[in-house]
């Protein structure tokens, strides 16, 4: 029976359109494969090797003839192609109503009140990326004291102070103050705190990010676990994502590298039960800033550090590969695309080469995570478990 599963979520990782991707804007988004064909080649043999390549329409050069994990990719049926709604997706949740969104900016009452609320004045109000919107008003925030307030085309509530200026802790307080405030129609997936430190002209973002979201609005597999006593544990953004819901622990490791070896860590300790990983460097580094060629070092630099992870596995744990969205760097949107994710499975004692075929939701990753724990899935998906046994 299995006793421990890894599931890691490879942040952005998208393997193509989806057949809704017109209505979202993203015609021609396929997140790896783009990658690949800018770059010429990508040096991913472990991700091979597990079968990425024998995904269905995968569309990418390179194919094992006997993978040694199960291969597949998922749909995402919720409205929306944010972090937070994937997440929520693969855990059981399917959202029909997308998170709000603020092209112009947030109106005036919720400024009003943020500001009442804080005490604080602001800058800015409009979508922006982050690394740029800094450098554009870094100077007049530094020398006024006033927060630098965005959104993109995510449903978020953003907010940039340089630490010299708000301590780190003082920035998490203002987040909260507007977490409270952003309920309701106005609730917003995330409001993400956006520290930065530098000079004119060479600001930067620091670690110190933190995600404060709105808690799930139904049940999840982490809920499900810890009300029948198997451990959940959440590394990286993952104790954001679900604001600690369901979670007996909860790590915020800061960088891809950083996750693996908390995840490692946490393997060769005897942890059991799910730990959930999110590799946040993908998406954030490297997607929203269209660098094609930091992604491609980023995948190539995970993909190294697999065979860490399958050595460190016992007999009958499970090791799962997927992502959330898209985030394709190829295409001139600095957005998530609304894209398959792939899903690789692999266990020294599962079945070997099996096409998983197309996964109708996230939440079939889900309900199979429960499954596999030894848990009767409730909740939504489908558990393609008795695809894996030998």
């Amino acid at each position: 029976m299995t006793t421990r599963v890894i599931l890691i979520v490879m942040d952005s990782v998208g393997i193509g359109e989806l057949p809704d991707a017109a209505e979202f804007g993203d015609q021609g988004s396929h997140t790896l494969g783009n990658i690949i064909r800018e770059m010429g080649s990508l040096q991913i043999p472990n991700l091979v090797k597990l079968g990425i390549g024998n995904i269905d329409n995968i569309q990418i050069p390179f194919s094992d003839p006997s993978p040694i994990g199960c291969y597949g990719k998922a749909k995402e049926v919720s409205k929306g192609k944010d972090t937070t709604t994937g997440h929520w997706e693969i855990a059981g949740i399917r959202l029909d109503k997308p998170f709000p969104v603020y092209p112009n900016g947030f109106p005036a009452e919720i400024m009003n009140s943020f500001c009442e609320a804080t005490g604080a004045e602001y800058l800015w109000n409009k979508p922006a990326s982050g690394s740029e919107i800094i450098n554009r008003l870094g100077d007049e925030h530094v020398r006024t004291g006033k927060l630098i307030v965005y959104t993109s085309a995510d449903s978020v509530f953003q907010i940039a102070a340089h630490e010299d200026i708000v301590p780190v802790e003082k920035l998490y307080d203002y987040c909260l103050a507007a977490r409270k405030i952003l309920q309701g129609e106005h609730g917003v997936g995330r409001v993400i705190a956006r520290p930065f430190t530098g000079s004119s002209g060479n600001y930067v973002r620091t670690k110190n990010r933190r995600d404060f979201s709105l808690p799930p609005v139904e049940p999840t597999i982490l809920d499900v676990l810890s009300q029948h006593r198997i451990s959940t544990t959440g590394v990286g953004k993952i104790g954001d994502i679900f604001a600690g819901r369901g979670l007996e622990r909860s790590i915020p490791a800061k960088s891809n590298d950083n996750c693996i070896d908390v995840t490692l860590n946490l393997m060769k300790d005897g942890v059991k039960g799910l730990i959930f990983v999110n590799l946040v460097d993908f998406d954030m580094l490297y997607g929203h800033r269209n660098d094609i060629a930091g992604y491609a070092g980023a995948l190539e630099a995970f993909d190294r550090r697999i065979p860490e992870l399958t050595a460190a596995m016992e007999e009958t744990d499970v090791l799962i590969l997927t992502a959330d969205h898209g985030c394709d760097p190829s295409t001139p949107s600095t957005d998530h695309s609304r894209e398959y994710v792939p899903v690789l499975v692999y266990g020294k004692s599962l079945a070997k080469g099996k096409n998983l075929g197309v996964l109708e939701t996230f939440s079939d990753i889900g309900a199979t995570v429960l499954e596999l724990l030894g848990v009767k899935p409730t909740l939504k998906g489908i558990s393609f478990k008795r695809k894996l046994v030998l």
